[in-house]
């Protein structure tokens, strides 16, 4: 009898990563740009011309002359992705997956399948994997214990946190994967990902942290430039224990210059944000910001913006937070002093429950 292509879960899928070496993306290129499972390539049986032109033809001709041309785009970009895959012996375990694990996933894997790998199916496709990641990511959270790193804009919170990383501490980079600095004028030229893969990101990496030891973060707002935090994470952030940087402000503006190096390199990008603060700021501030910009007066208008508009705006967010302790820093600089406070904050500090309560009531 004929082995039959065998399926596999989203659970089972993202228990076991090691029990497969290649997932495959059988969706379009804009598809799997949207959001996909983190580590899955991406090899369209359909591509997005291809997609729309079969589209057409199904809903304006007839669906039997769309499934004619489909097959046949669909067999040309398989044969073209069987190129790069002639040197996998018989032993590859690829898993494939589409939007519901139909058409597209079930093409694909038959070739495969007909060849002789040990081929599986994931079962629902991506929409399956979207509803495993919804009705367990809160449990994935509330699996772990949380630490915050906050301090006023400029002490090198993102920049230590990857450091802390480099030394073994366990980190979740949120502005990393957000690609967006988290303030008003901390966008970049490239666009931010969708929500979707945000959410992916973020499920992935809390996925593989040990329970045992706590996960650092540094404190965010509910939004980081347009994506939304998941609701249980910043639940979460906001009552853990925090450790608060303390910094200079001529220091923090200084340090401001090296990391918004972008910025200050395109004056129109950064008038086009100090023109954007206008609806928080008086207008005359505003235009002497916009003066420096013109100058070239980056330590002032460094200064003037952290004095102005980001510190107050941070001491008026320090109430939510769990602030245990404080410590004195040079931005962005992990010194030994720091580790040992860090590695000590992490023992000494166990998580706050009373507010967890209270969340988890809702």
């Amino acid at each position: 009898m004929r082995r039959q292509i065998q399926t596999l879960s989203a659970e089972a899928l993202l228990a076991s990563p090691d029990d497969y070496d290649t997932l495959i993306d059988a969706r379009s290129e804009s598809e799997y740009a949207f959001d996909h499972i983190p580590g899955a390539i991406n090899h369209p049986v359909l591509n997005d011309r291809q997609r729309a032109s079969v589209g057409t033809l199904y809903q304006r001709v007839d669906p039997f002359v769309a499934r004619k041309h489909g097959a046949q785009f669909a067999n040309l970009n398989i044969a073209a992705h069987l190129a790069g895959w002639m040197d996998h012996d018989r032993d590859w375990r690829p898993v494939v997956y589409c939007w519901r694990g139909g058409q597209r996933s079930g093409s694909l894997a038959l070739v495969l399948h007909e060849i002789g790998w040990p081929v599986r199916i994931l079962q629902g496709g991506y929409k399956a994997y979207r509803r495993h990641l919804q009705a367990t990511f809160s449990a994935v959270i509330d699996a772990l214990q949380f630490r915050v790193l906050t301090g006023p804009t400029g002490s090198g919170k993102t920049e230590l946190l990857t450091q802390m990383a480099h030394e073994g501490f366990q980190t979740l980079d949120l502005e990393a994967l957000a690609h967006h600095r988290g303030s008003l004028l901390g966008g970049y030229t490239t666009p931010q990902p969708s929500q979707k893969w945000f959410e992916s990101q973020v499920y992935a990496q809390l996925s593989a942290m040990d329970p045992a030891r706590p996960v650092w973060v540094e404190s965010e707002s509910s939004k980081i430039g347009q994506l939304h935090l998941p609701e249980r994470l910043f639940q979460r952030m906001l009552c853990a224990p925090a450790l608060a940087l303390e910094a200079p402000v001529t220091a923090r503006a200084v340090f401001l210059q090296q990391i918004y190096q972008d910025m200050l390199a395109d004056p129109d990008r950064l008038r086009t944000a100090i023109t954007a603060l206008q609806f928080r700021q008086p207008k005359r501030l505003v235009q002497q910001w916009l003066e420096w910009v013109e100058m070239a007066q980056w330590q002032s208008l460094a200064e003037s913006l952290l004095v102005a508009h980001y510190d107050p705006a941070y001491r008026r967010s320090q109430h939510r937070l769990g602030v245990c302790g404080a410590i004195e820093v040079m931005p962005g600089q992990l010194t030994r002093a720091l580790i040992k406070r860090l590695e000590a904050f992490e023992s000494e500090t166990p998580e706050t429950t009373s507010t967890l309560h209270a969340f988890s009531s809702h």
